[in-house]
């Protein structure tokens, strides 16, 4: 297998556990474990105090499987596979869904394994840019229009990292429809879903709108408990999940058994882990409009619509410089605040990624504002 270095991996693996702020995450800050097990009912208590670390099923804890179950309309717990993070389950999909000659859809810039490892199968991958012109929408009519014969997957992460776009209901049912008609798969990237900003409701879950549909699931953003390292995919196509399931054997077998129990106790508090989330996205978007207003001369920001990124872009002739990548690695030297350029998505050298989930974001944002305000020259 040939497959393409993980650049966001790479430029993360340097930096991130290095610096004092990363201002770029994607995740919504990490639950404590007392927060998380305050939260324990009964019965996942007895769980979690009685637990024995032994193998876990390799399809995931029947009672887990039933909870991520719940969040979606149509699907029960045998539509439901459990991966050691979205990662694994991306993997696990794309390298047993896909073959040579095949041509799979995707959105970008993106996240790279949704496109990479489709690459690694042999199939072809088409790009679908979104475009900071459109406010990084979702052009359904243009997406459409690349359907070919030997088309078998479209891919859309939604709410979307980096961009923070977010279709409309009617868009993505169209979607959903079309995908459906021309006997192609579509893939609903939801790690961020029930991140919607204000104005936004939250999409019906791909897997509810076409019963050969994928959605992709994980504890790590909305639910903020990335430390745990569970994901999952869920759908109506058993055979996709048995395929999924056999791959798995050679990967990670099973999930970690305090991870599954930890994650039960999450998802049967979905409401209130959630409301944590959207408060502190919510409070930082406020922040975020704030400074943006504030620096229009140097940065320019198209508000997300959803999810807990963002992807402002450097304004030609700014106090920032023209380069992105050039101005985060001074920022993060002077400062200890990463950004992460748009260089690490392959898209050009003039936006970054912004996260919008941490707590320490009003005092990060307070030294990148610092430091453009200093000429590029006395840097």
């Amino acid at each position: 297998m040939r497959i393409a270095d993980f650049a966001l991996e790479r430029y993360f693996a340097r930096w991130e556990f290095a610096v004092k702020h990363v201002l770029c995450a994607s995740d919504v800050e990490g639950c404590s474990m007392a927060e998380l097990l305050a939260l324990a009912d009964e019965e996942t208590a007895a769980m979690w105090s009685g637990l024995k670390l032994g193998y876990t099923e390799s399809t995931g804890h029947p009672l887990l499987r039933l909870e991520i179950a719940t969040l979606y309309d149509s699907i029960g717990p045998d539509d439901v596979l459990v991966f050691a993070g979205a990662e694994e389950a991306i993997f696990c999909l794309m390298s047993t869904s896909l073959q040579e000659g095949n041509h799979v859809i995707v959105t970008w810039p993106g996240y790279q394994s949704l496109y990479e490892v489709a690459r690694s199968t042999g199939a072809h991958v088409s790009l679908h840019v979104l475009r900071e012109e459109d406010r990084w929408s979702l052009d359904v009519d243009r997406l459409i229009r690349s359907f070919k014969p030997e088309t078998r997957m479209v891919v859309v992460n939604a709410p979307h990292n980096p961009t923070g776009m977010l279709p409309t209901e009617g868009e993505w049912r169209r979607l959903a429809s079309e995908c459906a008609s021309a006997g192609i798969r579509l893939v609903a990237d939801e790690v961020y879903r029930f991140l919607e900003h204000e104005g936004a409701s939250t999409l019906p879950a791909g897997a509810d709108l076409d019963e050969r549909a994928v959605s992709i699931g994980v504890m790590s953003k909305s639910f903020a408990m990335a430390g745990l390292r569970i994901g999952w995919l869920a759908t109506r196509d058993r055979a996709v999940l048995d395929r999924c399931a056999r791959m798995k054997d050679y990967t990670t077998i099973c999930s970690s058994a305090p991870s599954e129990v930890l994650a039960l106790i999450g998802l049967r508090a979905h409401e209130r882990v959630l409301a944590r989330s959207r408060e502190i996205v919510a409070a930082n978007l406020a922040v975020l409009d704030a400074f943006f207003a504030e620096n229009a001369e140097t940065f320019s920001w198209v508000r997300p619509r959803g999810g807990s990124t963002g992807f402002p872009r450097l304004v030609p002739g700014g106090a920032a410089g023209a380069s992105a990548d050039a101005f985060a690695a001074r920022l993060v030297e002077a400062t200890g605040v990463l950004l992460l350029p748009s260089t690490t998505f392959g898209s050009g050298d003039s936006h970054f990624r912004i996260g919008l989930g941490r707590t320490d974001l009003p005092e990060a944002l307070g030294k990148l504002g610092a430091f453009v305000g200093r000429p590029i020259a006395s840097r």
